[in-house]
């Protein structure tokens, strides 16, 4: 997808639309977030703050880990193994957002048949058999709600000039 060279077809149903449109968003966000946070000093974004996760770094790992989790059971492939991440920032910030990229391919890539259709999800915290774009919301008001965090973790630590994220700022100015 790249980075606002979506393309999502009109006449899909109003439900594939907004899913397509909300990936795109989730790649936009993620990358205004990550080139924000590559202006400011890494060892800073690694301190501890009070947050779900201790640092900003381990924020992005989570919103990265989690948008994985929830693209292999979309695509019914089952999710890898999850690993410690032993990266830099740097690796961090390129992981979250080129996979933020292969999310909104793939999601611009599915047929209305494939966003509507219910996909059984059995692990070890809950069980459940939604429509896949109810999936797809989980991811993006996940990262919301970790942007968000790691925003006024940024406050935290001295930052104020964090980047506009919201959705209609998007479909205003950034797409």
């Amino acid at each position: 997808m790249k980075q606002q060279e979506s393309t999502i077809e009109t006449n899909v149903s109003p439900i594939v639309y907004l899913m397509k449109n909300y990936a795109g968003y989730n790649l936009w966000a993620n990358a205004s977030l990550v080139n924000w946070l590559r202006t400011k000093p890494a060892d800073v974004l690694e301190q501890e703050v009070p947050s779900s996760f201790n640092t900003i770094k381990s924020t992005i790992v989570h919103i990265w880990n989690t948008q994985r989790y929830w693209l292999s059971t979309i695509k019914r492939s089952g999710p890898g193994p999850v690993e410690e991440f032993n990266g830099t920032l740097e690796d961090a910030f390129r992981c979250l957002v080129e996979h933020s990229d292969e999310f909104a391919d793939y999601v611009e890539s599915m047929t209305d048949q494939q966003i509507e259709e219910n996909n059984m999800v059995i692990n070890r915290w809950f069980q459940c058999d939604f429509q896949n774009f109810e999936y797809i919301m989980q991811v993006m008001n996940h990262g919301t709600y970790h942007r968000g965090q790691i925003i006024t973790m940024g406050r935290s630590l001295g930052f104020t000039d964090a980047p506009m994220t919201d959705y209609n700022f998007y479909n205003i100015h950034g797409r």
